[in-house]
């Protein structure tokens, strides 16, 4: 019984002899110094930002540390009046953290720099600093660099949802029943829709809640709860908006024509019913005689402000309906080419009436039906 009590307590004396090294190490590996060095960008440089620019490169020296410990870097950005103890952002080094450089994408120092209080189109500065780290203890260097910033026009933050409100939209002043647009890319929404006289706002949320925009007599995109005003009379539009550089485009649809292509001429034209839908109730059809058979192929003509666009379908040559998925029908912008990327008509249609309808709608592909009946 003694002999295991001896046992006992040497296991125990070496097992907080052990502890107390290990805290004794950590302590000691936790040792990080500040940065001395801040390489690039020089101080007080001015960068003019893009929104496809190329990265910017931060660099600055090495951390000492007592031991061999790993030490993580931050660059740290702040108002020209911040002292770093809460900044506007963060950034982790490359290389997960341990490299002594980032590199930084330009929007994010667009994002960096509206959060800095520097307006878009406008030019400010803010500075930067490096935090360096080991385990939990962090320290700031003492050196900061200014950068003088140029923002582009845009917006640092780009809204994901975009909807169309007011009496001059078809949903109309209940915000609830605001017209959503497609966003088509990063920040770039467009709708099919009609504008009657009145005004519009744009937001990002179909509620009360959301961030307003309108867009200004040059058409440039602008955050503010003012209106759009429209003069014009009732007629459908394409409206895309690009919130990345600010900017519309907004053409006027006249009409949507079907063109078919074995007799090179539209057969008819579908007019707009609302919703970004287009339609033509009663289209009598007739399949061109070829010695080989008879052609039904056809595609669209969108007939705008700014000229004619054609749209049809992404396979070059394509097959018979019947059996086909939906995609079969989905609508893209194509060329003028009289036989190529074109739809063929189901074998019904041939010698009957056909009920077609296009759709520009932001919930779905856009698409098309096209439906035989006598």
């Amino acid at each position: 019984m003694r002999r295991l009590l001896k046992t006992g307590c040497v296991v125990l004396f070496t097992i907080l002899t052990f502890a107390s090294c290990n805290k004794s190490n950590y302590e000691l590996n936790s040792s990080v110094t500040a940065v001395t060095s801040l390489i690039a960008p020089t101080d007080q440089t001015s960068l003019s930002l893009q929104p496809t620019g190329a990265s910017i490169v931060f660099q600055w020296g090495a951390s000492a540390t007592q031991t061999q410990s790993l030490v993580f870097y931050e660059v740290a950005f702040d108002k020209l009046s911040g002292d770093f103890s809460h900044p506007l952002y963060k950034f982790l080094a490359d290389g997960a953290g341990v490299q002594t450089q980032a590199t930084i994408p330009q929007d994010t120092l667009n994002k960096i720099a509206s959060m800095a209080g520097i307006a878009s189109s406008s030019s400010g500065s803010l500075k930067w600093t490096v935090i360096a780290s080991v385990a939990a203890n962090s320290v700031v260097s003492t050196l900061t660099h200014t950068l003088q910033i140029t923002r582009p026009a845009g917006f640092a933050v780009l809204p994901t949802d975009m909807y169309l409100t007011g009496a001059a939209t078809e949903g109309g002043t209940d915000i609830t029943k605001a017209i959503a647009m497609k966003e088509t890319s990063a920040g770039v929404f467009e709708s099919y829709t009609s504008l009657q006289p009145g005004t519009y706002q744009l937001t990002d949320k179909p509620n009360n809640t959301g961030t307003k925009y309108y867009l200004d007599e040059k058409g440039t995109i602008q955050l503010g709860s003012s209106s759009t005003t429209v003069t014009a009379s009732k007629k459908a539009y394409r409206i895309r908006l690009d919130f990345n550089v600010a900017t519309s485009n907004i053409v006027s649809i006249d009409s949507i024509g079907l063109f078919m292509s074995a007799y090179n001429m539209e057969i008819g034209k579908l007019s707009y019913i609302g919703n970004g839908t287009w339609e033509i109730p009663k289209l009598p059809v007739t399949f061109y005689q070829f010695s080989w058979g008879r052609d039904q192929r056809y595609k669209f003509i969108l007939h705008t402000s700014a000229g004619q666009e054609y749209w049809g379908s992404s396979m070059a040559n394509n097959v018979d309906p019947a059996g086909q998925p939906a995609s079969y029908f989905y609508l893209t912008p194509e060329t003028n080419d009289q036989w190529n990327n074109t739809y063929k008509f189901p074998a019904a249609a041939d010698m009957h009436n056909v009920k077609v309808d296009v759709y520009f709608q932001a919930g779905s592909a856009y698409t098309h039906t096209a439906t035989a009946f006598n």
